[in-house]
């Protein structure tokens, strides 16, 4: 009982950096909806002033890269904007249980993070990469400058969300370990 009443005298602590983590989170993702709807209007762009068969070639990639940013960016808005509200309920509920689902959590957010930001989206770059090297048809060519575009996105808003989530989840390991104490 010591372990729990030590945490409850410690909510602001924990609530604060589950928060601060959540709202830093849909902050991010902003950043995705403001370059989907670059995309966006890059594809309507091409769309109405594009002359030349490359410009015609870059409407629908940049617009499934626009769709897609879109779809990420709303989906990972909404998931944290709810967790914010959600944190305090399963704080207030059981606070060790929900240090240790928020450890789990953390810890398989970072090896996503290490599977496919930092290892699939790479291999995908150098692919499309190649592709432009190797296919000289202005259809692959845009597919593939649009791919790296997109992917360079995704590196960037992610790479920061790593770095979030990684201090993130020191804060809740050092809580959980002040637990053992």
């Amino acid at each position: 009982m010591p372990i729990l009443q030590d945490l409850k005298t410690r909510p602001m602590e924990i609530l604060k950096a589950a928060t601060e983590w959540a709202k830093a989170e849909v902050f991010s993702t902003r950043f995705f909806i403001l370059f989907a709807i670059l995309f966006l209007i890059a594809s309507i762009g091409f769309w109405q002033l594009g002359k030349t068969e490359i410009a015609k070639a870059y409407i629908i990639p940049m617009l499934v890269a626009g769709s897609l940013l879109l779809t990420i960016g709303l989906g990972l808005f909404f998931t944290n904007k709810s967790r914010i509200t959600q944190f305090e309920t399963a704080y207030n509920s059981d606070a060790s249980a929900f240090v240790a689902s928020e450890i789990a959590r953390a810890e398989r957010t970072l090896n996503e993070y290490k599977t496919i930001v930092f290892k699939a989206i790479p291999i995908i770059i150098i692919v499309a990469a190649l592709l432009i090297v190797f296919i000289k048809t202005p259809t692959w060519r845009a597919i593939s400058i649009t791919t790296i575009a997109m992917m360079i996105v995704i590196l960037l808003v992610d790479g920061t969300a790593h770095a979030r989530i990684e201090a993130y989840h020191k804060q809740l390991v050092s809580v959980e370990k002040q637990e053992g104490n």
